[in-house]
């Protein structure tokens, strides 16, 4: 006889065990570590990502040529290393010629901005404000009470670049590390989930080096174009630095909208040594390099790599930048990459048992 839907047995209610405490500790512990050694984890994330695109790289040495696949980091290494060094010897002179045309043509900038200013309203208002304040003798007093603080502060700049550099270098050394002796690290990661969830854990791993090696393939696609293009318009205009901020547009195309504001507003001011009408010029180039990169390029590259939405995008930034600082706005799309798969696979289909695929 078929039970009624009042004799069916109910689902016991899930008790509250030492294993869920356990549990609920060692996440709140991992965010914690998480928030204080924000850095380290950057820097491991980052070189994480870095071995990845040397392991990819070393696997196709391996299929098409037979190399063994840590031969093959090491070869990719180099090669970088190479074209590094060879872009340094043959653009290396031609950025320092321009880079002293633009400081002989700064004066001439200057003078076009005065120029400017006396024939703007607003402009000649503020200048008139800092020429009625003629108290020479008092700033100078100022400045020389201030020079230690400016002294200190330019100290610390340099003490932060320093830091910074030895960082990557860091970085550098753990990512070729971690790619010769990838399976080591990935036995030793799995090792630490509940030998229940290690097939799922593997299959998740798998699929975030998957798509997080597409997302790299397709950015550095992106990036060499944006990087073409923006050469190309501005050796066109006469630009002086062409090449460094073409290499500049490109570099910072990394970071999804704040980059090419960034670029195109540092070509602009420099364009301003040829005058106003080729800064406007340089603008109207980015704005047509990211229309094309942003409705034409990314939606094509994305098709075969990973597809953020962009709304996501922008909350990434900017949750990431306040927990990480300028490590995760720079990270902030591949960060984004992890917490959607980790979210889709553990939460949304482990937790809540939910398999459709919301992308169909």
């Amino acid at each position: 006889m078929p039970q009624t839907f009042s004799e069916r047995p109910q689902a016991e209610p899930r008790r509250l065990t030492l294993g869920t405490f356990a549990t609920a500790a060692a996440v709140a512990i991992l965010i914690a570590a998480l928030w204080f050694w924000s850095n380290i984890v950057m820097l491991g994330f980052g070189a994480v990502l870095i071995a990845i695109a040397l392991r990819a790289g070393a696997q196709g040495l391996h299929r098409h040529l037979g190399l063994n696949v840590k031969l093959g980091v090491l070869a990719v290494v180099l090669a970088f290393v190479a074209v590094v060094a060879g872009v340094v010897m043959l653009a290396g002179q031609p950025v320092a010629d321009q880079f002293g045309q633009l400081v002989q043509g700064l004066p001439k900038s200057w003078d076009r901005v005065r120029e400017w200013a006396s024939g703007n309203v607003i402009a000649s208002a503020i200048s008139d404000q800092v020429q009625a304040s003629d108290q020479m003798e008092e700033g100078a007093s100022k400045l020389a009470s201030n020079l230690p603080d400016i002294m200190g502060r330019l100290t610390g700049m340099v003490d932060m670049v320093i830091g910074g550099l030895s960082s990557v270098l860091l970085m550098l050394m753990v990512a070729i590390f971690v790619a010769l002796e990838a399976p080591t690290y990935r036995r030793g990661a799995i090792r630490l989930v509940p030998p229940g969830h290690r097939t799922r854990a593997r299959h998740i791993m798998a699929e975030l080096g998957g798509q997080l090696g597409r997302w790299m393939a397709g950015q550095a696609l992106d990036m060499a174009i944006v990087a073409v293009l923006a050469g190309i318009g501005l050796w066109l205009l006469g630009v002086p630095l062409a090449l460094l901020l073409a290499l500049i547009a490109g570099i910072t195309n990394i970071v999804p909208i704040i980059g090419p504001v960034f670029s195109g507003g540092i070509a602009a001011l420099f364009s301003l040594s040829q005058g106003f009408d080729t800064a406007l010029y340089v603008a109207l180039l980015f704005t047509a390099i990211q229309m094309f990169e942003g409705n034409l390029l990314m939606p094509l590259i994305q098709r075969f790599a990973v597809q953020l939405p962009p709304a996501l995008t922008i909350i990434a930034i900017m949750a990431f930048g306040a927990l990480f600082g300028f490590a995760g706005v720079i990270l902030a799309a591949p960060l984004l990459i992890v917490t959607m798969l980790l979210v889709r696979r553990i939460y949304i289909e482990g937790i809540l048992g939910d398999t459709e695929d919301g992308d169909s």
